[in-house]
């Protein structure tokens, strides 16, 4: 199968307290698997706008952007899709979340948890990589 050209979409690790916000995708690449909110970019979008947009549209979760974590490839050749993979930290401002756009479930969990739901070691990477630069020890 032919790869597509490198598509760039922005993930956010979006922290409330202790936990880590999760989606479970509705669509491929990896569906029905837990992830971050994210997606791709929007001609003319700048990368904190795509982030916040995607976060508001696959949760109804508002959030102020923290820095950026990590720039992933994400090369799924059994979908065709190369996507690369700008991930932000963030901090939860507003909104209890629900599922929308393309995710079929949404919830904050604690950070530990999140790693042990997710199933692609970059995504778990990011997660722990963002709460030791972000999180404040308690």
């Amino acid at each position: 199968m032919t790869l597509s050209a490198p598509v760039p979409a922005v993930g956010v690790i979006c922290f409330r307290g202790a936990e880590v916000l999760l989606i479970r995708r509705g669509r491929e690449p990896r569906r029905g698997q837990w992830s971050l909110p994210g997606g791709r970019v929007e001609p003319g979008e700048r990368l904190e706008e795509t982030g916040l947009r995607e976060l508001r549209e696959e949760t109804g979760v508002e959030a102020e952007l923290l820095g950026l974590v990590d720039v992933v490839d994400g090369v799924f050749p059994e979908h065709g899709r190369h996507y690369v993979l700008i991930d932000y930290a963030a901090r939860w401002v507003a909104g209890e979340p629900v599922a929308g756009d393309d995710a079929s479930e949404a919830e904050f969990v604690p950070v530990e948890e999140a790693c042990a739901r997710v199933d692609w070691d970059e995504t778990r990477r990011v997660i722990r990589l963002a709460a030791a630069r972000f999180l404040t020890p308690m």
